[in-house]
């Protein structure tokens, strides 16, 4: 049993890796793609659909502090309620 489960092993990982896409995305056969969303002049290719937006993923600010202020007081800052 011992000498047979390298083996199992072995073929799951294969198997695992013949499920890779070698080949660009495209729509099944008889199927189209998404209609073109409201407002836009073109159907969108699979690339731009899976490409995302500014808003799906922010740019990072590396915008220093550069002055310190201090806060102003604050009459709902109260301690916490036992």
């Amino acid at each position: 049993m011992k000498a047979i489960l390298p083996f199992l092993g072995a073929a799951a990982l294969l198997a695992l890796a013949a499920c890779g896409a070698s080949t660009g995305l495209s729509p099944a056969k008889g199927d189209t793609l998404p209609v073109a969303p409201y407002g836009a002049t073109a159907t969108p290719t699979p690339t731009q659909l899976l490409t995302p937006g500014s808003q799906a993923r922010p740019q990072r600010s590396d915008e220093l502090l550069t002055q310190s202020q201090e806060r102003r007081s604050d009459a709902f800052d109260l301690p916490p309620a036992h």
